[in-house]
């Protein structure tokens, strides 16, 4: 499983429509209103880098209201167990 973390500038009158469309999107698992340069963060969950360009390419960025978008695949997740396992190796 890929995940990519899509940082998504939008039309700030239109934030909550945009972050409901681009969650709507099925492979799309969250949507998160931001504070900062960009609006919105997305998290988008495939199979093949091939069907992360589909996702963000194609739809994603073809929302009404998405004024631009930058993508970061992710190649490592670390959890608070992962975290948490990590400091108590040295105890």
């Amino acid at each position: 499983m890929i995940t990519a973390i899509v940082f998504v500038s939008a039309d700030v009158a239109r934030i909550p429509e945009v972050g409901q469309a681009i969650a709507d999107l099925p492979q799309v698992s969250e949507v998160y209103s931001v504070t900062g340069t960009i609006d919105l963060i997305a998290l988008v969950r495939v199979k093949t880098i091939d069907d992360v360009a589909t996702v963000v390419a194609d739809h994603l960025n073809k929302v009404p209201g998405v004024e631009g978008t930058e993508t970061h695949i992710a190649f490592r997740t670390y959890s608070s167990g992962d975290i948490e396992a990590a400091f108590s190796l040295g105890s």
